[in-house]
């Protein structure tokens, strides 16, 4: 009979490493919950001309407010000023959510993040 080594090889420093990687997991498990519900509440603008697109930091649409210079516009440019501010909004959020995603994930060698 062989001298066994514990669990597959898995000596003392092995399991101390997948502790504290569990550790770190959960934290960020719970670090991403905060994230979620300040990204909940967060408000981000866009904005095209005088159309303004407030936006959450989860992307839902909150408030579209449209000033009298846009309102004046025909239907074609007003769609394009509401577009171009969703956009604007749109961008700013993806680029928020990917900086608080990457501060919440930094330490952690998780591959694809």
């Amino acid at each position: 009979m062989t001298q066994g080594k514990g669990f597959g090889g898995f000596g003392l420093g092995k399991m101390k490493e997948l502790a504290d990687a569990f550790k770190k997991a959960q934290q960020v498990q719970e670090d991403a919950k905060k994230l979620q519900e300040e990204l909940e509440i967060m408000e981000i603008e866009g904005q095209a001309g005088d159309v303004v697109v407030i936006l959450s930091g989860n992307q839902e649409p909150r408030k579209i407010s449209i000033g009298a210079d846009a309102a004046s516009k025909n239907p074609e440019e007003l769609s394009e000023l509401v577009l171009a501010a969703m956009m604007d909004a749109y961008e700013k959020s993806t680029a928020t959510m990917r900086e608080r995603m990457e501060l919440l994930t930094s330490g952690l060698n998780i591959p694809g993040l």
